[in-house]
């Protein structure tokens, strides 16, 4: 599936992927007014909302962005309408051509962690036939429980050709709470990293592996040791823009290649309109507001690399 993600990215020139995490603070209020109307200010409601800016932003960046990352709390806030959102959502952006990496962080042991990976990128046996769920690409996976936690999602890796990034070194403030402690004089993500790298060579496909990792733009020194630790592995990078990570600070992401990493972008991209910088134009064309703050984005990217 790497292989896939790289082939995209090198087709459209542009390392990024854009992460579809709308709140209803987002949606323009048209079509907040358009989804009440039809179903009332319910979950029904505020779903259909989040699923027709969703689509309008798709349609405006697909041709542009070689992924997309929806965050799953934003759509089970909303209970099963929601998640019916979170599915189709899926769905019209692999049929779009987009590859999709599903940020669900999820991370357990034994069967709990094996019916995870079978619910996201596996599939499920009902009867004498195999049934997909939310079938995305790639899901974020947190590892905290060890490889206890990590081994069911390697299995369905190796089976499906499908992929994870395992949390490394998040971009959040209080990230160094637990991730920078020493263990034996070693900070925490650094040991975390090492393993990434041995679990990422069982699933290698090609140059890369199916098995990639979360490293926050907020600490771009960090990024540069632990690219020395992953040459094989893609980064996954949040915290660009809005949590202050900036171009100049993505260069130690990538390798010699030019490939490596890829860069997030949640509402940055989708609430672009709210921007000044985007302001002129307005709640009813969100979705170009978001293609421009794309096509920025890319440019910002590769002139840093």
């Amino acid at each position: 599936m790497v292989k896939k993600l790289i082939e995209e990215i090198t087709k459209k020139n542009a390392p990024v992927v854009a992460g579809l995490d709308p709140m209803l603070d987002y949606v323009p209020e048209g079509i907040k007014k358009e989804a009440f109307e039809k179903y009332g200010e319910n979950l029904e409601g505020a779903a259909e909302a989040i699923w027709q800016f969703n689509k309008g932003i798709i349609d405006a960046i697909y041709d542009l962005v070689p992924a997309v990352k929806p965050q799953i709390a934003m759509y089970e806030q909303f209970g099963i309408p929601g998640m019916e959102v979170f599915s189709r959502t899926v769905s019209y952006c692999k049929e779009k051509g987009l590859v999709v990496i599903g940020d669900v962080k999820r991370g357990d042991i034994g069967s709990t962690s094996a019916a995870y990976a079978t619910g996201h990128i596996g599939k499920v046996k009902i009867g004498n036939s195999f049934c997909t769920a939310f079938d995305e690409d790639f899901i974020t996976v947190n590892p905290y429980l060890g490889s206890d936690g990590i081994n069911p999602f390697l299995d369905v890796c190796k089976e499906e050709d499908k992929g994870i990034f395992i949390l490394v070194k998040t971009s959040n403030p209080s990230s160094g709470e637990f991730q920078d402690k020493l263990v034996d004089g070693v900070p925490l993500y650094e040991l975390v990293a090492r393993k990434v790298a041995e679990w990422g060579a069982q699933c290698m496909d090609g140059t890369y592996s199916n098995v990639g990792c979360v490293i926050g733009a907020t600490y771009p020194e960090m990024g540069r040791t632990l690219r020395k630790l992953l040459p094989n592995n893609y980064i996954l990078v949040p915290g660009y823009g809005a949590q202050g990570g900036t171009a100049k600070d993505l260069k130690e992401y990538f390798n010699a290649d030019g490939l490596g990493a890829i860069v997030n972008s949640s509402r940055g991209i989708i609430a672009a309109y709210k921007q000044e910088k985007y302001s002129k134009f307005g709640e009813e064309n969100y979705a170009d507001a978001s293609r421009q703050a794309v096509l920025d984005m890319i440019e910002d990217i590769n002139s840093a690399k």
